[in-house]
């Protein structure tokens, strides 16, 4: 087989590899695009929609406290600091758990409330989506997995939080925080500089449909 045919089929493997690895059932949320309107309960049973936020950037993180990436995050203080930097600025974080109730890793809305407490996070507010309905119309595969929205409701980022995939918290301090340099250039008018990148951690536990 002639050396440009292999690299072709190679290249037509992987890319239908990655198309195989997501569910038809994911909308798959595009950057550039209209980011999916959604209405979700929060750990309070308020209930919450994307279009609340409307003019201002928004900010959803999937989240499963049972994941050790998750916990790289939060153990750390890091995922604490990203929000906080982010609500001072105005920016509405929405932390995001998809874990179904039939999970192990499934918390009841209170119990996620009070991990939240216990951790200090900073977020806006926790949505439970146990049914997926949410993290499925992002296409959200991994906790974390990050999105940016900003005022026009326009997805301006998806991916990781960092540029280190790995669950040691040692890789922190030298990786860049993919989510404060989208917001940056975003709050400051900017196209984001890299506005895809690839998201890292577990697999997000959803319920069978």
């Amino acid at each position: 087989m002639p050396m440009l045919d292999r690299r072709t089929l190679v290249a037509t493997t992987l890319a239908l590899a990655a198309t195989a690895a997501v569910s038809p059932a994911f909308a798959q949320a595009t950057v550039g695009q209209p980011a999916p309107a959604f209405t979700a309960t929060d750990t309070s049973g308020k209930t919450v929609s994307l279009a609340d936020f409307k003019g201002r950037h928004v900010v959803l993180e999937w989240v499963n406290p049972g994941c050790p990436y998750v916990v790289k995050h939060y153990g750390s203080g890091n995922m604490q600091g990203t929000q906080r930097e982010a609500t001072a600025k105005g920016v509405v974080w929405l932390s995001v758990n998809s874990t179904a109730n039939d999970s192990r890793d499934y918390r009841a809305p209170a119990d996620m409330a009070g991990w939240m407490q216990q951790q200090k996070a900073a977020a806006t507010a926790t949505l439970m989506d146990a049914d997926g309905k949410v993290g499925r119309a992002f296409g959200a595969r991994t906790t974390p997995h990050l999105y940016v929205i900003d005022p026009a409701g326009k997805l301006v980022y998806a991916g990781a939080i960092d540029s280190k995939p790995s669950s040691s918290a040692a890789d922190i301090a030298t990786a860049t925080n993919h989510v404060k340099v989208a917001l940056a250039e975003s709050l400051a008018g900017k196209p984001v500089s890299t506005p895809v990148t690839r998201p890292y951690g577990c697999s997000v536990k959803y319920s069978s449909m």
